[in-house]
């Protein structure tokens, strides 16, 4: 019987709204009042920010055209009387001949110009290897006539020194400060993968049980084995390949050796994330998590995990003891209060979601024994752990994260 952890060496606001063409009433009702809220939009200046965006994006293609290597680009503008109107810039000092309602402005650089110039700071990135630390980011923005580079209160001169050595025409570029550093967001989600790394040449692989809080705190549930107390998580861009960092182990419990006891923990996710009251169905169609309620012996269900994907099986015994063994047949822990099922899982399978088709959450995988390949993957046949979802929300006061 094997716990399932696995592990391997370290191996190497712009907005569309579907076809311009779209009127208000065309408009999901969720999507216009989303626009009104944050866009600080009435009912009828949705209408006429459409008729707006339309009309801009058939201005633009003339325009580009009739101004040629003077063009410096269009976009949408809101007037100080809240209505929306389109701006063409050119370097000519001929006045554009633009249609009516565009606003024609005079710039000094082209927009072939400017893009010119976001590419040789991107040149710059590519000849490092990586942007200068308080460095984000950079783009060409068409209502300055300017390429923004946005930096770290503090690294002002780190972001001179960068555009310097690209040989980059300073008048062409503006620095805008940013309070916060931009991150990645991700929508965890029961089944998906992660992985550890605690710094012996080591990948470790597991999966996410279920989104939980701590008060405030944001987090997921998953196996104790999976990780040590302040242990860091990454997701698991694609296979064996680290991504951006989830979080850290709060707490975890996993007997070794001869030791007995449960296997239990949870990752205190970075405030940068968000939770997903759903497991991954891996092509199956995601479940959304709407309680906890425990499943009877014999009652079906289904667990996720990032090996093996989407198995099913049925509830077989509940509070079973498990003494697992090690690849050498040497003990590696007894986990009490486990259930069993008759799912299939791999080696980094643990961790993962065990949920009912009513979505009840039930538990988190920690071992099992056989495999999910052959015919006793394809029938779900298999022998799997898991443990109660309600026992690890009890010991770490942890309120699962549901969905109506």
């Amino acid at each position: 019987m094997r716990k399932f952890s696995l592990s391997i060496l370290t191996a190497t606001v712009a907005m569309t709204v579907s076809g311009a063409a779209l009127a208000a009433d065309d408009l999901a009702p969720g999507l216009k009042a989303a626009m009104q809220r944050d866009l600080g939009l009435s009912g009828a200046q949705v209408t006429e920010y459409l008729k707006a965006e339309r009309f801009a994006a058939q201005q633009e293609k003339a325009l580009e055209k009739q101004l040629g290597r003077n063009f410096a680009g269009t976009w949408l503008e809101r007037k100080a009387d809240g209505s929306f109107g389109v701006v063409a810039a050119t370097t000519s000092i001929k006045a554009a001949k633009a249609a009516a309602g565009v606003e024609t402005r005079q710039a000094r650089h082209s927009l072939s110009a400017l893009n010119a110039a976001k590419g040789q700071l991107d040149s710059q990135l590519a000849r490092n290897g990586k942007a200068p630390k308080g460095v984000y980011s950079w783009a060409v923005d068409l209502p300055s006539n300017s390429v923004i580079v946005g930096v770290a209160p503090g690294a002002e001169e780190a972001a001179v020194d960068f555009v310097a050595r690209s040989g980059l025409d300073t008048t062409s570029v503006r620095f805008e400060t940013m309070a916060e550093a931009p991150q990645r967001r991700i929508a965890i989600q029961g089944g998906r993968g992660y992985l550890r790394q605690p710094g012996d040449g080591y990948l470790y692989a597991c999966s996410v049980g279920f989104p939980v809080t701590k008060g405030t705190t944001p987090g997921f549930a998953t196996a104790g084995h999976c990780g040590n107390a302040g242990e860091v998580v990454y997701n698991e861009d694609s296979q064996w390949v680290p991504g951006v960092r989830l979080g850290s182990f709060a707490a975890s419990s996993m007997p070794s050796g001869n030791g007995t006891g449960p296997d239990r923990g949870w990752v205190q996710v970075d405030s940068t994330h968000t939770l997903s009251a759903s497991v991954y169905g891996y092509g199956s169609g995601d479940v959304t998590v709407r309680g906890s309620t425990e499943g009877a012996v014999g009652a079906a269900l289904c667990r996720s995990g990032r090996t093996s994907g989407w198995r099913c099986g049925a509830i077989r015994s509940k509070n079973m003891t498990v003494s697992y063994v090690d690849d050498a047949g040497n003990p590696d822990g007894t986990v009490t209060g486990l259930t069993q099922t008759t799912a299939c899982a791999e080696g980094g399978d643990s961790g993962g979601s065990f949920i009912t088709t009513a979505g009840q959450a039930q538990g988190v995988l920690s071992g099992g024994s056989g495999s999910c390949k052959g015919k006793q993957g394809r029938t779900g046949g298999g022998n799997s752990y898991y443990t109660p979802i309600n026992s690890i929300l009890t010991a770490y006061t942890l309120t699962l994260r549901t969905s109506p």
